[in-house]
């Protein structure tokens, strides 16, 4: 069961695909999926916070088969912008149902820009975020090559070098504070990441920058502008997204100072944790998160449980809707601050 339930990671690129394939009926597909659905039915489905045995867990750590699962989401991904840039050319052409402003036309581009935005999101992130705290230098690439399909390569760089030391301390720029609001969280988690990204590794922000304008000036040139920034309005949904993530991963727990500038080492009770097995399957234990910031270089497949984390009251989709609404955010994750 432990290696079939990762299979369900394929249903968010599938719900893409779909939406980009039949986009006259089922443009929204994938944002139904991702958004309806799945929080829907976690409301239903046990909550498993039971840890495998560490003898189980070693050896899980070394099968490969965890592994390509990881490797397969790349072409995959790569496959969904190439697959989009067509779909989005066609349906903003006189050609799709009456002209670019006829209202089913509309819907299908909207559609197929949460589509490719939420693959950008769960697969062009999530997916690289994991690649990105391997060692080796093949994974490392691959991670690389999926940011770029989000435009977000400063990711690579702020999230393991500036996010993981400074996380749940005002030097982190992806912590969300007590009170805050997603809305004005996204402002400040996007600008200041980046500018973090610049200070530390200048050289390899100013690859990923070359690298994501070539792709864009390839999409502009093959499949227009109105694809490119069709294109660039979808890397931001992802990125969004991970703010999103960002946001209820963190929200309001704070690490003690025990010197001026100088904070406690990272627990697991600084991360909010969920256990909702249908969203840890999708997004490979991503929200088996309080662990993965206790011991980062941990394979997604090996993550535990910690009783001593705050756990969130559902999985990472119904968490992110509920992030949407801030005074129903507030009233019902405040009281459950640590």
């Amino acid at each position: 069961m432990k290696r079939a339930s990762y299979l369900l990671a394929y249903t968010i690129p599938l719900s893409v695909w779909g939406s980009v394939e039949f986009l006259e009926d089922a443009s929204l597909l994938a944002l139904l999926y991702t958004f309806g659905f799945l929080p829907l039915l976690e409301l239903f489905l046990p909550v498993l916070s039971k840890n495998q045995s560490d003898e189980t867990l070693t050896r899980i750590a070394r099968n490969r088969y965890f592994d390509l699962l990881l490797y397969s989401m790349v072409p995959i991904q790569w496959f969904l912008v190439f697959r989009f840039c067509h779909a989005f050319q066609y349906a903003s052409s006189a050609e799709f149902d009456s002209g670019f402003l006829n209202p089913t036309n509309m819907l299908a581009q909207i559609g197929l820009i949460s589509a490719l935005g939420i693959a950008c999101g769960v697969i062009g992130i999530n997916v690289a975020h994991e690649l990105g705290h391997r060692k080796s230098r093949h994974e490392r690439i691959l991670a690389r090559l999926l940011l770029a399909t989000s435009l977000n390569w400063q990711f690579y760089i702020e999230h393991n070098r500036g996010h993981h030391k400074n996380v749940s301390t005002p030097n982190d720029p992806e912590s969300a504070r007590l009170n805050e609001s997603v809305y004005s969280f996204f402002v400040r988690a996007i600008r200041d990441s980046f500018r973090n990204a610049w200070k530390l590794d200048r050289r390899e922000l100013l690859i990923g920058i070359g690298f994501e304008s070539a792709l864009l000036l390839g999409i502009g040139i093959f499949f227009g502008a109105k694809t490119l920034l069709a294109f660039s309005c979808s890397a931001l949904f992802g990125i969004l997204l991970l703010q999103a993530v960002n946001y209820i991963e963190h929200y309001g727990l704070t690490r003690k100072e025990t010197s001026p500038g100088v904070f406690e080492p990272v627990k697991p009770r600084h991360s909010w944790n969920a256990n909702p097995y249908l969203s840890r399957a999708i997004l490979f234990e991503l929200s088996r998160h309080s662990d993965h910031h206790a011991h980062a270089t941990r394979k997604y497949q090996t993550l535990r449980h910690h009783d001593d984390s705050p756990q969130m009251p559902t999985g990472y989709p119904g968490m992110i809707l509920l992030a949407l609404v801030p005074s129903l955010w507030f009233k019902i994750m405040n009281a459950k601050i640590p």
